[in-house]
């Protein structure tokens, strides 16, 4: 595996051996490691001393189902800590097919032209943009990409959001039918900008594949863990047939689908925006139901979301988005949400942090409570940078402080998602603690305390949630580095064997002997290495808690968030 480093100033790229000191890294594992060895915290996040790494995971580029995920890390200029986030689509596979282990972006040009940097088995180079994408949106910007470098290449780009450097931009990559999947949350999409790099194309032409030292025992394994994910009741029947947004009516009926800026945890007419309505809808016009967003998926909780004329609007429609801006802004019109998710796709930002960013501003009383036409036209104005939407497409930290709101949901200046930490007390905790500002993916503790999933723990009580949310937090870093999506642990902390299967893949693969104890360890480092660079970055304990307007009892079971500092401060322990 090697390293292919483009340096931005020189616009020269070359090819190295992957350092020792990174050896046997992947996803997660190698884009922290290598931030925190390369980075200096301090740096300006959109300056020429912060890099962005890409990286596939472990088992990327392989048979193994649900393998395909890409990491990207840098410092983000949204939370001003270390940043992994990761996406679907194409680009992880093709470079692990090519050998890469790390694609590393540096320096900055001192011109003021857009560049792309085509990746092939030989090498990088280093092009000018063509005129036609700059200022463009992403869905004609991979248009006139596949036209020019072929409809078969991976696109990794960023759309207007992310050449205004804005710090809710995102980065999105190419799926296998030309749409979006983007690394949304921490404003990566900022740094790419900042590098004029508007897109990376990969040409996985005459890659070599991946090298499996042990053939049959792969292919046993990956097997079992199919049959893993098949047959699970959340990974084989409940996202497959109504996504992620199946969790709409189940968070409801919990108590802890936050309305209105978190003001409570149910409302009346969820159910209009439900997974089981959107399934219903994308079914009667046509569009599709289940949907992979990256090749090898057999979880397939995407979808293609048509419009009332038959017409394609959007996929990955994702319950966070469609949580933010139906039950938390108040809006009743799932077409609505869709055509603001497609639009925020479109203009490169990440839906969770500008959706919690509109109903912030409705706080603010810039526009009213529910009105959807306002909404979007706020997101219209990010892709437009008018003042007011560069405003809301710096997040919402950026934008509570810009209209003097105290009601505003963030960690370490980052958008609080879906669940109310006051009704599922495990994911609170998760937010305060993880790194990365405030990410339900980081410690999924909702498996836990609301879907029974690995067990139950009582999510309006405080007993045994710090372990919860470590452990969980723990097993995502290892999980993450492996290149699986996360909703493979429904099913592994369920399935013992689904577990062992993944353990015995990787032995397969590297000729390897590893235990879950070393997974665990590998998680741990993942961790401590994150929590090194954002200590370095100047922060501290105090950074790790929730904002107080959630000492609030939050109707109906009326709790609230009552874990002391000392209580907090144990999930790191470790």
């Amino acid at each position: 595996m090697k390293f292919y480093r483009v340096n931005m100033t020189t616009k020269q790229a070359k090819i190295e051996e992957v350092p020792q000191k990174f050896a046997g890294l992947a996803g997660r594992a190698l884009t922290s490691s290598f931030i925190l060895d390369e980075v200096d915290p301090k740096c300006h996040p959109l300056g020429p001393n912060n890099k962005l790494i890409f990286a596939p995971g472990l088992l990327g580029g392989t048979s193994c189902p649900n393998s395909g995920r890409l990491s990207v890390g840098s410092k983000s200029p949204l939370t001003g800590g270390i940043k992994e986030s990761n996406a679907g689509g194409t680009a992880a596979q093709k470079l692990a097919k090519m050998g890469i282990a790390g694609l590393i972006v540096e320096g900055m040009p001192e011109d003021d032209k857009y560049y792309v940097i085509k990746v092939t088995v030989d090498g990088a180079v280093v092009e000018e943009a063509p005129a036609e994408i700059i200022g463009k949106g992403n869905y004609e910007a991979i248009q006139v990409l596949n036209k020019k470098y072929g409809e078969k290449v991976g696109i990794i780009i960023i759309g207007p959001a992310g050449e205004m450097k804005l710090t809710a931009a995102n980065i999105s990559v190419k799926d296998p039918e030309s749409n979006i999947r983007s690394a949304g949350r921490g404003g990566l999409g900022a740094v790419m900008g900042s590098k004029k790099v508007k897109a990376i194309v990969i040409d996985d032409t005459d890659a070599p594949g991946v090298t499996i030292a042990n053939m049959e025992a792969f292919r046993e394994a990956a097997k079992r863990f199919a049959k893993g994910l098949t047959s699970h009741p959340v990974t084989g029947e409940g996202l497959p047939k109504f996504g992620t947004n199946v969790l709409v009516n189940i968070l409801n009926e919990a108590g802890g689908l936050p309305t209105k800026n978190f003001r409570a945890g149910r409302n009346e007419w969820a159910n209009n925006i439900s997974g089981e309505t959107m399934s219903a809808t994308i079914e009667a016009r046509g569009g599709k139901v289940t949907h992979g967003c990256h090749p090898g998926c057999v979880i397939r909780c995407s979808q293609h979301y048509y419009d009332k004329d038959g017409k394609y609007l959007t996929s990955g429609f994702e319950y966070e988005t469609i949580w933010a801006l139906g039950a938390n802004a108040c809006i009743n019109d799932l077409d609505a949400i869709a055509m603001a998710d497609r639009l925020m796709d479109d203009i490169g930002v990440d839906s969770i942090e500008t959706s919690v960013t509109i109903a912030v501003a409705m706080e603010a009383g810039i526009i009213p409570w529910g009105d959807a036409e306002k909404a979007i036209d706020l997101i219209k104005q990010i892709g437009e940078g008018t003042p007011l939407g560069r405003i809301i497409g710096s997040g919402a930290a950026v934008t509570g402080q810009a209209f003097g709101v105290s009601r505003v949901p963030v960690v370490k200046k980052q958008a609080i998602p879906a669940y109310d930490p006051r009704a599922v007390k495990g994911v609170g905790l998760t937010y305060a603690t993880t790194p990365m500002g405030a990410d339900h993916t980081a410690g999924y503790a909702v498996a836990t305390n609301i879907l029974k999933v690995g067990g139950f723990i009582e999510p309006l009580k405080k007993d045994g949630q710090v372990e919860l949310s470590r452990n969980l937090q723990i097993a995502t870093a290892a999980v993450d580095s492996t290149g699986l999506c996360l909703f493979v642990a429904f099913c592994i902390l369920d399935n013992a064997d689904a577990f062992q299967a993944i353990i015995d893949m990787i032995n397969a693969q590297y000729g390897l002997s590893l235990t879950a104890d070393d997974v665990t360890e590998l998680g741990k480092k993942v961790l401590r290495a994150e929590r090194k660079f954002n200590e370095l970055a100047g922060f501290t304990k105090a950074d790790d808690r929730l904002p107080e307007f959630f000492k609030e009892e939050c109707p109906p079971h009326n709790t609230t968030w009552d874990f002391t500092d000392d209580e907090i401060d144990e999930v790191y322990k470790f």
